[in-house]
């Protein structure tokens, strides 16, 4: 979605990766119904922004995210995102209210899985213009990027292996490809876990025009959990880390 770099940056980072129905893997216990994840993001060495991520059942999910510290001072980020799911998590729309430095936007998107289309609507809050609209063919069945992360939880690719599905934004439609690279052990302030890393290429003109690379870190156990995520950008913007802080 066409939000203002900070706030698409952490974003992306928190949910950007996804895996396909069908891949050959062992299954992981279910994560519970209703759950709600806390993160932390650092930038630079200095705490960026924080992070919830909220489950209700499997039809619907709740990410809020806000600028903190020095970095809110500079430039506030203040963005609340919803995903509305059919079984199986296929899309059936999502909303963005981003308010990042002195823009604020609204978007909607809403997906017919029987016409296999995908509507777009963006508009300015602060001058109730519409900055885009557009409507693009999608599979019947289409992950945005919580409902990808959700699944990726529930499956246990092993390293070596990869995995792609369709993801959209309702601007852009893509073949989300996904690697499972390898296990090492995580330390984060819940403690430290054994891990494993999956890459996601969704930057470089896939979903994202933007150049660089997202890593994510899998808890090795039944609880699946995100423990770690990871935005190498070029090098005059950095890397962002989200890091999981409570899991409720």
């Amino acid at each position: 979605m066409r939000i203002a770099p900070a706030g698409a940056l952490i974003l992306a980072a928190l949910v950007c990766t996804a895996v396909a129905s069908g891949q050959q893997a062992a299954s992981a216990a279910p994560a519970p119904a209703n759950e709600t994840l806390i993160f932390g993001a650092e930038w630079r060495f200095v705490r960026a922004g924080d992070v919830e991520l909220k489950w209700t059942g499997d039809r619907q999910a709740d990410l809020k995210l806000k600028s903190a510290g020095i970095v809110a001072a500079l430039y506030k980020v203040d963005d609340t995102y919803r995903a509305i799911f059919d079984p199986g998590y296929c899309a059936t729309s999502l909303s963005l209210d981003a308010q990042e430095g002195r823009r604020h936007r609204d978007t909607k998107v809403a997906f017919d899985r029987e016409k296999k289309k995908a509507s777009y609507l963006e508009k300015d809050v602060n001058t109730g213009a519409t900055v885009l609209t557009k409507e693009l063919d999608v599979p019947a069945c289409v992950h945005d990027v919580t409902g990808g992360l959700r699944r990726l939880r529930q499956m246990r690719p092993e390293p070596g292996t990869t995995t792609e599905l369709p993801i959209s934004d309702g601007k852009k439609v893509v073949m989300a490809r996904i690697e499972a690279q390898a296990r090492e052990n995580v330390r984060t302030p819940m403690g430290q876990f054994s891990a494993i890393r999956y890459e996601a290429y969704l930057f470089n003109g896939v979903l994202y025009a933007r150049k660089g690379r997202m890593f994510i870190w899998i808890s090795d156990d039944d609880k699946r959990l995100p423990v770690q995520i990871k935005v190498q950008l070029p090098f005059y913007v950095g890397t962002i880390t989200v890091q999981l802080e409570k899991a409720q």
